[in-house]
């Protein structure tokens, strides 16, 4: 990852501890937290990578998980440094690198793994697959991860109320088809969109063995403006809604249409 995306994740290091906040992003919260609930060990070493101001992190941590964090943003690591102290939990580590580099990391030292922000923001296809074989090394045998990629097909859906205007031009309605790389001008950094079964591929290349696959904000996706309206207008629909989402989100009729794919890996023994 380039000084462009650690200059953004430096610049609104707040932004991001307060993304999950909304009531739409809530959705992809309780959806993630969800699988790490279903699929990781009741115990153990968690390395997050990407993880940010410590969203995620805090939420293992209260569910009694050995923590290491590992993160682009020095700013995001203070954040989340100084809100798991104010929560009144202890990390294992607070390891400031970026995911090209977890060769530096132990071998088979973590019973689980996050991989989530990083494979948003690797754009060459050699940088993902080895921070995926990287994120195998250092699991113990039958360790599991949650890996998240953006997902072109949901993005196109989403578009359609959060930047319709780029589709004035036909051939930017047919790029969300594929895979894309984008520049800061065109995106909100240096990033990359997949499609699910090129992210497959990719996770298959690197040696995981793929539990689940699941949708990030579930059957709701693309629907942002309404289910604020809903929070706001209609809170018994919402928090109806809210539940539903996370039971959900692996439903093949939903998964590979949200724009956040979440893909459940094991390492084989």
């Amino acid at each position: 990852m380039s000084e462009i995306v650690k200059a953004y994740y430096n610049e609104g290091a707040q932004r991001e501890w307060e993304r999950l906040d909304n009531p739409y992003t809530a959705i992809e919260l309780a959806c993630t937290l969800h699988l790490i609930d279903k699929y990781f060990p009741p115990a153990g070493r968690v390395c997050d990578i990407g993880a940010g101001p410590g969203r995620y992190s805090l939420e293992l941590l209260k569910r009694g998980y050995t923590v290491s964090l590992f993160e682009l943003s020095e700013r995001e690591l203070e954040i989340a440094e100084a809100k798991i102290e104010e929560a009144g939990y202890v990390a294992e580590a607070y390891i400031c690198d970026n995911a090209v580099n977890l060769h530096t990391l132990d071998g088979e030292a973590y019973d689980a793994a996050l991989l989530m922000g990083p494979l948003y923001h690797l754009t060459e296809r050699e940088q993902r697959v080895e921070a995926l074989r990287q994120t195998l090394r250092i699991l113990k045998p039958c360790g599991t991860a949650v890996l998240s990629y953006i997902n072109s097909w949901g993005s196109l859906k989403a578009g359609v109320l959060e930047f319709s205007e780029t589709y004035r031009l036909l051939d930017n309605v047919h790029a969300y088809r594929d895979e894309q790389s984008f520049d800061r001008e065109r995106g909100f950094t240096e990033c990359y969109f997949t499609i699910p079964p090129k992210a497959l591929a990719e996770i298959d290349e690197a040696g995981f063995e793929v539990l689940s696959r699941a949708g990030a904000e579930s059957f709701l996706a693309g629907l942002g403006r309404e289910v604020f309206r809903l929070h706001r207008e209609d809170r018994p629909v919402y928090d109806n809604l809210l539940t539903a989402a996370p039971e959900l989100c692996e439903a093949p009729q939903y998964r590979d249409a949200t724009e956040h794919l979440l893909v459940v890996v094991r390492k084989p023994l």
